[in-house]
């Protein structure tokens, strides 16, 4: 079975990352926050949600960049870099809490930026609550990461698919090495120390959490629910990372065939950037998103 590029490399990575990251500990009371919330800056709101296992500092130069004209709203994940883990269901609890969120703090259409996961989150949160957000970016995701394992696989294979990704992150032993894990890392960013950073925050990561997370994403396609997405978005997706497996044009076309549901949707394609866009090119993401914001 021929799987997608951009997948096949990230969950490899995930398994590695998660199969060193610490055992589940007991989850916190529900009463707990399904993510904690950073904001500096003055001027229109604009939410940043991490990916999986990252903390919110992996927006620490888009804060730098866009914090003299946005209030910025950095997000950590409950269980993921250290933050405490909580029970349930992560996505559905972050996604409602964002909602909350934005209601409790009077955010008027804020601007919602998601990398990774964080895109995948930000686009639920957009079909679910459309009168609720404003511009979307989304850097580096898909709206159904499972369907590029199989692109014709009925639901009950994909969960089925995604169960076994689930358990695999979940009960792999810390046999791997820090070197097996850097090397598997680099093909997400580019520079030395941002790969030091996101195997540090991927190690501080509660595993049963990266586990279900990663199951969530696998196994919901949120291409159905694209058309209820009544925002303009930019889409920022990468493919150096993954010629070996597959040319640009292939890369770009599955974008393009996954955001179609998507209205007005543009999507752009990073030359030099990996996973990590944000370290591998900040340039390039922070020109297209000016852009995009104006």
């Amino acid at each position: 079975m021929k799987r997608s590029t951009i997948i096949a490399v990230v969950v490899a990575i995930a398994t590695a990352l998660s199969s060193q990251s610490r055992a589940a500990e007991a989850p916190q009371a529900q009463s707990q926050p399904a993510f904690s919330v950073q904001v500096s800056g003055e001027g229109q709101d604009m939410v940043l949600i991490p990916g999986l296992a990252s903390s919110g500092e992996v927006w620490k130069s888009t804060v730098a960049h866009y914090s003299k004209h946005y209030r910025c709203h950095v997000l950590t994940l409950a269980g993921f870099a250290g933050s405490p883990a909580i029970q349930g269901d992560l996505v559905k609890e972050a996604e409602e809490g964002i909602s909350r969120y934005i209601e409790q703090q009077h955010l008027h259409h804020p601007v919602i930026v998601g990398h990774s996961m964080g895109g995948f989150l930000a686009l639920r949160l957009a079909a679910d609550h459309p009168a609720q957000v404003g511009r979307l970016v989304i850097v580096d995701s898909l709206p159904a990461l499972g369907a590029t394992f199989i692109p014709n696989g009925t639901p009950e294979q994909i969960q089925t698919m995604a169960g076994q990704v689930r358990d695999n992150l979940e009960k792999n032993p810390a046999s791997q090495t820090d070197e097996a894990i850097r090397k598997n890392v680099a093909g997400m960013a580019t520079a030395s120390q941002d790969v030091d950073r996101i195997v540090a925050w991927s190690k501080a990561s509660d595993r049963r959490t990266v586990g279900e997370a990663m199951y969530d994403i696998l196994a919901t396609d949120l291409r159905p629910q694209l058309p209820q997405v009544k925002t303009p978005t930019l889409v920022l997706g990468t493919w150096i990372a993954y010629k070996d497996y597959a040319p640009e044009a292939a890369i770009e076309g599955t974008f393009k065939q996954q955001y179609a549901g998507l209205a007005g949707a543009k999507i752009e394609m990073a030359q030099t950037a990996r996973h990590f866009i944000m370290y591998d090119d900040p340039t390039w993401m922070f020109e297209r998103m000016d852009a995009f914001l104006q």
